[in-house]
């Protein structure tokens, strides 16, 4: 059993595909769906989904109230953490935990945080 697909429900469609769709590309991910509200990239069989749906009860996501925290992935190494970390300020990201970076995750962890201007956050980990 492996997961399916993630659905993130965002405030702006246009604003959130600039950061996420560079996000995706950079990971090897290929854009598998889009229509008027939404958008989705895959890699293998799991995807997810950009939805800015009429639903929604606020403008910003907040990663510390019940719900998602975060999405992490595996990247190829501490060289593609550090392209990526570097690359990410001009695709509309920010570096979290800039004051422990790369080990905020503590000393064998070796991992970007990264938070868009929603207040959505992804990791980066080396593998």
């Amino acid at each position: 059993m492996t997961l399916h697909h993630v659905e993130l429900w965002v405030p702006d469609l246009a604003g959130a595909l600039h950061p996420w769709g560079w996000l995706f590309t950079s990971l090897g991910w290929q854009q598998f769906q889009d229509w008027e509200h939404g958008r989705s990239w895959r890699d293998g069989q799991v995807y997810v989904v950009l939805e800015q749906s009429p639903a929604l009860s606020s403008g910003t996501h907040d990663r510390r109230a019940p719900g998602l925290n975060h999405l992490a992935f595996t990247v190829a190494g501490r060289a593609e953490v550090d392209r990526l970390t570097a690359e990410a300020p001009a695709h509309g990201w920010s570096l979290m935990f800039a004051d422990r970076h790369p080990h905020a995750g503590g000393p064998e962890h070796y991992a970007a945080y990264l938070e868009d201007d929603w207040g959505y956050e992804v990791e980066l980990v080396a593998a």
